[in-house]
């Protein structure tokens, strides 16, 4: 076993939050692994971004921002930061992260516990090796959480290569219900407003990121939205907090569901926003990726790029280097010059 599958076999006998700590802090001193060159059947665009592979780090790993470059260099094609809000807060009391590691998965109602805004562009106005977005939110206690988003638009222009906007997480009361029509509408009608006043040369891509637990004509609106406000693209999906069933202690927690329970949910919901959105917004397939053949799948559904965290919770962040090289395969296998030939072809 190499060093870093140890350390992460050593991690998983501490508690979540704790092993998720103690991570971070040996990224920052340089103890993260190093990916390599990037199979070049693996290059690849996003919305315009120029990505070496199409597998990127979901937000949640990354919450402040201190530990982009080392997962860059660890070999993902792009890294989200985040979620991150105008004002610190602690989030929800602990425990508020469960391994339930008999179904590969994990709950967690964290809370959008950040550092805030101001220590979050600190560090990212530091040189990047690559890609990397930032994933904004609204404080918990806001008077105006649509002012929330504005303010953390704002705030982070000129620095993110993208912005996720996350009005998907279960673990702030009410926030889904921006999610609704009208409320997107205002919210994304606003934040287009602030974009068009701020400086062009920070102009980026922008993304919504939405719940799984969706219906079909939910999906409609929210494409339709997105298109009207020119959005670039939508990343399907944020945790559910609906429970197939689970066999693991901790299946009752509250909070939001990931990992290997959620891929069927999260590439249905996929497949609607492919055939509502018909090539006209970029998708990133997000929930229970943790293979090449998982991330294969979200492609051939209708991704352009697929994001993961929870399998690094099983696997350490060696298993980007395995999903990329057995994804490059299976391109080949089937006769794909490319990533964007396989896109949307199930």
């Amino acid at each position: 076993m190499s060093l870093h599958g140890l350390a992460t076999r050593a991690l998983r006998a501490l508690d979540p939050e704790d092993a998720h700590g103690w991570a971070i802090r040996g990224l920052k001193l340089g103890l993260g692994p190093a990916g390599g060159r990037d199979d070049p059947i693996l290059a690849t665009e996003l919305a315009g971004l120029t990505l070496a592979n199409p597998v990127g780090l979901a937000p949640g790993f990354d919450k402040d921002a201190e530990v982009f470059a080392p997962m860059l260099r660890a070999g993902f094609g792009f890294v989200e930061c985040g979620t991150v809000t105008p004002l610190p807060q602690a989030g929800n009391p602990r425990p508020r992260l469960f391994r339930l590691s008999q179904d590969r998965a994990v709950i967690n109602r964290m809370g959008f516990n950040n550092q805030g805004l101001e220590a979050f562009a600190g560090r990212l106005a530091k040189p990047a090796p690559g890609v990397v977005g930032a994933n904004i939110g609204a404080n918990k206690d806001s008077e105006d959480r649509i002012g929330d988003y504005v303010t953390g638009l704002r705030r982070l222009w000129g620095l993110a290569s993208y912005f996720t906007i996350n009005v998907s997480s279960p673990n702030t009361p009410g926030l889904r219900a921006l999610q609704t029509k009208a409320a997107l509408e205002e919210l994304l009608g606003r934040l287009a407003e602030a974009a068009a006043a701020l400086p062009a040369q920070g102009r980026v891509p922008m993304f919504l990121k939405v719940a799984p637990d969706l219906e079909a004509g939910e999906v409609e609106a929210i494409v339709q939205a997105c298109i009207a406000q020119g959005l670039s693209g939508v990343m399907v999906s944020n945790t559910t907090v609906s429970r197939p069933p689970l066999r693991s202690r901790f299946r009752e927690e509250a909070g939001g569901l990931s990992g290997a329970p959620l891929a069927a949910l999260s590439t249905r919901v996929l497949r609607d926003f492919a055939a509502a959105a018909a090539g006209r917004l970029a998708l990133v397939g997000v929930g229970g990726i943790a293979t090449g053949a998982d991330a294969y799948a979200r492609i051939r559904a209708g991704a352009c790029a697929v994001q993961l965290y929870s399998a690094l919770v099983f696997e350490g962040p060696g298993l980007v280097t395995h999903i990329k090289r057995d994804l490059a395969q299976r391109l080949r296998a089937d006769g794909f010059g490319s990533v964007t030939a396989a896109v949307g072809v199930s």
